[in-house]
């Protein structure tokens, strides 16, 4: 039986180290997140599908899902 996809993760910004929890989209990759903080926007890291991937505490759904993330085939 396949298990539900977390669909909160926390963000860490990598330049002022402001965490926020928020909640992840289910049918599509975050490319983009301004920090609320310093207002820099992240991007994902190379290989990585999305922002959640990249800087969060749990991995954005598609790729927690048994057919995978379209986006980076993870």
């Amino acid at each position: 039986m396949a298990t539900a996809p977390t669909l909160e993760s926390t963000l860490t910004c990598p330049t002022c180290g402001h965490v926020k929890r928020e909640r992840m989209p289910t049918d599509a990759c975050q490319f983009f997140y301004e920090c609320e903080h310093c207002k820099t926007v992240l991007r994902p890291k190379a290989g990585d599908c999305c922002v959640f991937c990249s800087y969060g505490s749990a991995k954005c759904p598609p790729v927690q899902m048994p057919q995978g993330c379209s986006s980076c085939k993870a």
